[in-house]
């Protein structure tokens, strides 16, 4: 059993699946819009365009994500995507990076825990707790 991130953008999931590919090193294995597909005349036309299904590989995780329409579309709420990654200075890289144009809910920082510790709300509104454990 494996669980996955599935995350809802309100239009801007392509636009966010590259920033993550980019800023983690993963790589995207799908980016299905609805145009072609058998779900195209069940949305509007300016919508087609919009992503029906991404799939994002990080090492051996996976993040996946759609746009969803505005009538469906919720913002994250009470949830974060936890990244933990293993070196202070690529927690730090990814931390500030997630952070240009979003929202810095704790700054990353050394914790009682964690070489490094942060919670960021990226500019696409996924809340992510960026953590890097401390050496044994």
């Amino acid at each position: 059993m494996r669980l996955n991130p599935y995350l809802n953008f309100d239009g801007t999931c392509e636009e966010a699946f590259k920033f993550y590919e980019k800023c983690l090193g993963g790589k995207i294995e799908a980016m299905l819009t609805h145009e072609g597909s058998p779900m195209a005349e069940h949305v509007s036309p300016e919508w087609r365009g919009k992503i029906m299904h991404a799939r994002l590989v990080v090492g051996d995780t996976i993040l996946m994500g759609s746009d969803a329409p505005a009538e469906h579309f919720e913002k994250a709420q009470g949830i974060s995507v936890c990244l933990n990654v293993e070196k202070p200075a690529e927690a730090e890289r990814i931390f500030h990076a997630l952070a240009e144009g979003g929202a810095v809910r704790m700054p990353i920082q050394q914790t009682f825990w964690a070489a490094r510790y942060g919670m960021v709300v990226d500019r696409y509104g996924t809340p992510w707790m960026i953590n890097c454990e401390q050496a044994s």
